[in-house]
């Protein structure tokens, strides 16, 4: 027996020219879908989709010269071939000539000591960063990145965002990232699209979002000393004391207060050590968004 499911139902949105849009939502909300039915991959079954002014499914050649893609769980590289070599393939496929474009792109994601490596012995981290530099190769008007940071280690994500950003400074490259990672969100794209069930459910910013639904962040405090319970800050709650009180956790909502305004506040009581601020999980925002809407 089938069972039949609307993956991506009545959605619509546009993207202006260089704009950076996060599109999230939980899994099964329909990102995947969209993009590859904005590629090309996909035929909807009703509804129109332009990219970049084209076809997908008709002028398929046309785009490919003009979008960049890189999905997290799929690779457009050679499995056996140094990676020097896919370059070489894509740079034929796109009738250019790869060395100019790959010597500023080896540069500035450090590709150099594993060129000549095939995809297959590279970690995960090497891999990513080769499968960003083959979509942009040929400098591509449209990026499209799904789930791009998965799976890295902190110091390969922030690497890679930080080129993003130059990236997009340089060039004025469109950016739509599909990812559950609110830190790609926060620091790579200006407007998101949260999506369920297939349904645009909110188009604005994160804070935006955040304000919506309540959405608190964990701001994390590592003390100099233990202190007692931070019950009192005005604006935030406290979710929890760790270590016998080096360590707090205080819940906030953005918009209601600042970070700074709560370290002044607690530095009445008690040294700072340490911070960082936990993000809220973007499926638990889901959740509380359609809960209102439920309601």
């Amino acid at each position: 027996m089938f069972k039949r499911t609307v993956a991506v139902d009545g959605l619509t949105f546009g993207i202006d020219r260089g704009a950076a849009v996060g599109y999230i939502g939980a899994n099964g909300a329909g990102k995947s879908t969209t993009i590859k039915m904005l590629t090309g991959i996909l035929r909807p079954t009703a509804g129109t989709v332009r990219t970049c002014g084209l076809d997908p499914l008709r002028q398929r050649r046309r785009l490919a010269r003009r979008i960049g893609v890189v999905f997290g769980q799929r690779s457009q590289l050679w499995w056996d071939l140094p990676l020097r070599d896919s370059f070489r393939a894509l740079g034929a496929i796109h009738r250019l000539d790869p060395r100019p474009r790959l010597a500023e792109l080896s540069e500035r994601l450090d590709l150099a000591s594993f060129l000549d490596t095939p995809v297959r012995q590279l970690s995960l981290g090497q891999r990513i960063r080769g499968e960003v530099a083959a979509a942009l190769l040929h400098a591509p008007e449209l990026l499209i990145l799904d789930e791009p940071t998965i799976g890295l280690d902190v110091l390969s994500k922030e690497r890679l965002r930080a080129f993003l950003v130059e990236q997009r400074a340089a060039f004025g490259t469109s950016l739509l990232l599909a990812t559950h990672d609110m830190g790609d969100v926060r620091k790579l794209t200006e407007r998101i699209l949260l999506v369920d069930h297939g349904r645009l459910a909110f188009d604005g910013t994160l804070d935006g979002l955040a304000r919506q639904v309540g959405a608190e962040r964990i701001l994390v405090l590592d003390l100099a000393e233990p202190a007692g319970p931070l019950d009192a800050v005005p604006g935030t709650r406290l979710v929890g004391v760790e270590a016998g009180g080096l360590r707090q956790r205080l819940a906030f909502a953005p918009g209601t207060t600042t970070v700074a305004a709560i370290l002044s506040a607690v530095a009445a009581s008690a040294q700072v050590h340490d911070l960082t601020i936990e993000e809220p999980d973007v499926e638990a925002v889901v959740r509380q968004l359609y809960a209102r809407q439920v309601c």
